[in-house]
């Protein structure tokens, strides 16, 4: 069914623009007229800035905003009256025009979404290693990248939500060795272990081993003497002392000192010599190396053993996504897209794009778009990530030939994307200019930050299960579900315990480094997922206690000032969507369900329902609860949160 709903904003633009010409004499472009909704203390629905036409009109803005004023009143059908504060002009709508659009939005199935544009759009996110499970940043990543593609479908694009797995590489070697060597054949199921975990398990194990020995080789003579060279350095001790003071202080100031042990110029000389000792030294780094070499090389053995473990992994991974409630429609894995690339990359070298170095590597030179030289072929001919990530996108593209496409990734890989985006432009691609890299902080814990290597990580199946189990305590503390089923109960504090996870999670700007405390997650009086699921719950209970449909309300003519501000918010609604969707953010609709919800509890206090003035009154009540209930599932569900009946 098409539904007509009156542009308030695009017709107050026109008429203003007519009023400006009539007026004053003088034209100024409709779509540049500043309309805001009008803040609480002050009267009115819209407010529009009139220091734009101060020049034109000649006059003072208080005497401008009169002039408009009036003339919108005596010329839009839709404005009931105004008022001017200062160089703002505040304007009131009809009730009519409010009572028309809740008529013509009710009965829009599809209110807020639009229609298919025909435009396609691909978003990548997790994209995690095969070496873990899933943590705590993987599932900001995952909320991101999920409510986007729903974002984007909801003003009309085709989506494809895809991830490329990191199933190969040292990291994974380093999982496969120690389940190799310290395992004696234990298995998920043995260990009764989420098989993810698994896996997880070993890669921990893995670097204690790997501490333990590079400890006991700076004990060694060949450490000793390359300790004694280093400070010999003068300029590189003087920049690590004063490294050793800063965070001696730091550490103070947090209450976090360490031994004093730990403050040495051996401890900070040897925590930097890591990766060397690895890559030149350590025993384990040489199997692990050579293990990723056989691997490379195809060897029947290594590859079997990889097999079974990532296949443990993508068991482990799966159960996750079915409980964060997302898919993918396309999974593309590192081992297949490694190598791709390179033929991009030789032919970019015979056009010019691309030049040798004298070790044979291929280099980019991209000094003039404010970057620097980037490496893209080693001498070998092997490829580097960013080799492997022209070719994932040329074949993104022969897959799906979307539009765009939408790359979700930590922040920390904020360069590679510059990178990787001029370097797809240099090469034609002709999707090169609707690349976006969708950069989000890490998140951090109460305790503070993660570290994978060390264990220290929040497994995002502990934390899912903990705001369950937090989720579960509040329900128990509030009652009211003790009449239901058990199976029911454990069905809204599951869904309870995910809204708070989410919209955490989401209604923090993405740019923007969080904490995440799963205490407040849950709090049914903050900014939070269970007080807005609160709002929708309280308006299902108001709506099983109308045992007719709901009827006409035309006759209610005194709407209140806090009805045409919740009439405003849902007018808002599509609006909110369009802005959110191009600006990649979901938090936008986090924020906008929140600030709904916040001032439908309000309404609900002050103002009866059920027990209305009138019969008018009631069924305008009604109805608007019944839309405010609808925007507020179907927003929630753009970011992947269930509404419960009860709670």
């Amino acid at each position: 069914m098409i539904v007509t709903i009156t542009n308030f904003i695009g017709d107050l633009q026109t008429h203003i623009a007519q009023a400006v010409s009539t007026l004053y004499s003088s034209n100024f472009p409709a779509e540049k007229i500043s309309i805001s909704s009008t803040r609480k203390e002050f009267e009115g629905e819209y407010t529009i800035v009139v220091f734009p036409f101060s020049k034109m009109a000649r006059k003072k803005p208080e005497a401008i905003g009169e002039d408009l004023g009036q003339y919108l009143v005596e010329h839009c059908d839709f404005v009931a009256d105004y008022n001017v504060i200062k160089g703002f002009l505040n304007l009131s709508l009809t009730s009519d025009s409010w009572k028309a659009f809740l008529n013509a939005a009710s009965q829009d199935e599809n209110y807020g979404k639009q229609a298919k544009s025909g435009k396609k759009v691909m978003v990548e996110y997790s994209s995690p290693n095969t070496n873990k499970p899933l943590h705590l940043g993987h599932i900001r990543n995952i909320l991101l990248g999920w409510s986007a593609a729903q974002l984007f479908e909801a003003v009309g694009y085709d989506v494809v939500k895809t991830q490329i797995v990191n199933d190969r590489g040292i990291a994974v070697c380093k999982s496969m060795l120690a389940w190799e060597r310290f395992s004696d054949g234990e298995t998920p199921e043995s260990s009764g272990m989420k098989s993810d975990h698994f896996v997880g398990k070993y890669y921990v194990l893995f670097e204690q081993k790997f501490r333990a020995e590079y400890k006991e080789w700076q004990q060694t003579e060949v450490a000793d003497e390359l300790l004694k060279k280093w400070k010999k350095d003068e300029k590189a001790v003087k920049k690590t002392e004063k490294k050793i003071e800063e965070d001696k202080a730091k550490d103070a100031k947090e209450d976090k000192l360490k031994p004093e042990s730990a403050y040495t110029l051996e401890a900070y000389f040897f925590a930097d010599y890591k990766n060397n000792y690895f890559n030149e030294y350590s025993k384990l780094g040489k199997t692990a190396r050579e293990m990723l070499l056989a691997w490379e090389a195809g060897d029947t053995d290594i590859r079997a053993l990889w097999a079974k473990m990532n296949g443990w992994v993508y068991a482990g991974f799966e159960e996750t996504y079915k409980k964060l409630g997302v898919y993918f429609d396309k999974n593309y894995y590192e081992s297949d897209t490694w190598v791709l690339g390179k033929e991009a990359v030789e032919k970019g070298l015979a056009e010019g794009i691309f030049y040798q170095k004298e070790d044979n590597s291929t280099w980019i030179d991209l000094t003039d778009a404010k970057l620097d030289h980037k490496i893209v072929l080693r001498g070998d001919g092997t490829s580097v990530y960013l080799t492997q990530d022209i070719g994932t996108a040329q074949l993104r593209n022969s897959d799906f030939a979307v539009d765009s496409m939408i790359y979700v990734v930590g922040d920390e890989q904020n360069y590679h994307f510059k990178v990787l985006f001029e370097v797809l432009k240099r090469l034609g691609e002709p999707y090169a200019d609707n690349l976006y890299h969708l950069s989000y902080g890490m998140v951090d814990l109460p305790t503070g930050k993660m570290k994978s290597r060390e264990g220290t990580v929040v497994d995002a199946d502990d934390l899912v299960a903990e705001v369950i189990e937090e989720a579960g305590n509040n329900v128990l503390e509030r009652g009211g579900l003790e009449e239901i089923s058990d199976e029911e109960r454990e069905d809204i504090i599951r869904k309870i315990g995910l809204a708070a996870l989410k919209f955490f999670i989401i209604k923090v700007q993405p740019q923007k480094r969080m904490v995440f405390n799963p205490k407040e997650s849950v709090d049914m009086q903050g900014q939070t997922g269970p007080y807005i699921q609160n709002a929708y719950v309280r308006i299902q209970s108001i709506l099983r206690r109308v045992d007719h449909q709901i009827g006409d309300s035309d006759a209610y003519t005194d709407l209140q000032t806090i009805e045409k501000e919740l009439l405003s918010r849902l007018y808002a609604y599509p609006s909110m969507l369009q802005s959110a969707a191009d600006n990649i953010d979901p938090s936008e609709v986090a924020n906008y369900l929140y600030e709904l919800a916040k001032t439908f509890h309000k309404f609900y206090h002050d103002h009866p329902i059920l027990r209305a003035e009138s019969e008018e009154a009631k069924q305008f009540r009604l109805q608007l609860s019944q839309l405010i209930a609808k925007v507020l599932q179907d927003g929630m569900a753009l970011l992947g949160i269930e509404m419960p009946e009860r709670m």
